[in-house]
């Protein structure tokens, strides 16, 4: 998910606060911001803004935020505070559809001169570079990336924390296309029900099958990964699979699984306009709060080439040495 707002205004530098309890002045406020915002009186949260801040977020640009919000989240079920950093207080937020850090900053005369709303990430997720584990590509055959690097340009999921590593792998002909007719049909392209197969050894941790097939160019936005799997190595990184054909995948949550073992057949279900494989590995399994790790594949064959340790990118046509 993308941040959805991120503003830093701050006029009256705070001395450190070292104290962990939540202040009276930022309960009172935070509480009466989460009353405001659950029934709509954006007017009344601007008028808790800084002369500051209502410069920098307008009432026009502060209704069209917080009422953005509430389309994408839902209403504040629940807050807590987690601590104070830098002049903010934090508070671990529950909307009906999303878990956010609520940070909030207030000057001497309890107005707000600071705010910005991120995922929730916990301080003790773990950091991962890069895979540790040694990885095979999880399908038979040359197959093209057809987003996968470190720029947008290259790839489009770079804004995403959690996919910012991810890759789009489809199937191509001689000719460039990805389908043998018009298109029109998820049977039409060529990598419409191939075999998806684990890349190393590991035990599947969660497993998603029910989510129909789109049409071709029809997205199902409602579940992003579709039907999907996600499968932990030895050492602790989580591969995502996605986008899976209804009700193809054969493994089950909590079942070891070796190597090659086939998890399910490619299809087009999620927020996906054609059959195509989504492949990222993240540091832990929830998607909202991950960070993508970048992905090397051991030994393949890329562009015609052998490659060791590799991560491939847009356009390179890619296989498994011994298939």
């Amino acid at each position: 998910m993308r941040n959805i707002f991120l503003i830093f205004i701050l006029t009256n530098v705070m001395s450190n606060i070292f104290a962990q309890t939540e202040k009276a002045v930022y309960k009172n406020v935070a509480d009466k911001l989460e009353s405001n915002y659950n029934q709509d009186n954006y007017d009344d949260i601007f008028n808790m803004f800084s002369s500051e801040m209502k410069t920098a977020l307008p009432l026009d640009k502060t209704k069209d935020f917080f009422s953005g919000l509430k389309d994408k989240a839902g209403k504040i079920i629940k807050k807590e505070f987690v601590k104070y950093q830098a002049t903010y207080a934090v508070y671990k937020t529950n909307f009906e559809r999303a878990l956010f850090s609520l940070n909030i900053s207030v000057d001497d005369n309890s107005k707000i001169n600071g705010l910005y709303i991120k995922p929730f990430e916990p301080d003790n997720l773990p950091k991962i570079d890069r895979n540790k584990t040694k990885l095979v590509l999880p399908f038979n055959g040359a197959w093209t990336v057809f987003w996968g690097g470190d720029t947008k340009e290259l790839n489009y999921h770079v804004v995403s924390k959690a996919q910012k590593n991810a890759f789009d792998i489809v199937i191509k002909d001689k000719t460039g296309k990805s389908y043998k007719t018009d298109g029109k049909t998820n049977e039409d392209y060529y990598a419409f029900g191939k075999e998806i197969f684990a890349p190393c050894d590991g035990i599947i941790v969660l497993v998603v099958d029910g989510v129909k097939e789109n049409k071709p160019g029809e997205l199902n936005p409602i579940y992003v990964p579709g039907n999907s799997v996600i499968l932990k190595t030895m050492n602790n990184e989580y591969l995502l699979f996605a986008h899976f054909k209804h009700h193809s995948i054969k493994v089950k949550e909590g079942e070891k699984v070796k190597q090659e073992r086939v998890l399910g057949l490619c299809g087009n279900t999620g927020n996906s306009s054609e059959p195509h494989l989504h492949f990222h590995i993240q540091n832990v399994e929830d998607m909202n709060i991950a960070t993508g790790v970048k992905c090397y594949f051991d030994k393949i064959i890329v562009n015609g080439q052998i490659k060791n340790d590799y991560s491939p990118i847009k356009g390179d046509i890619i296989q498994n040495e011994k298939r």
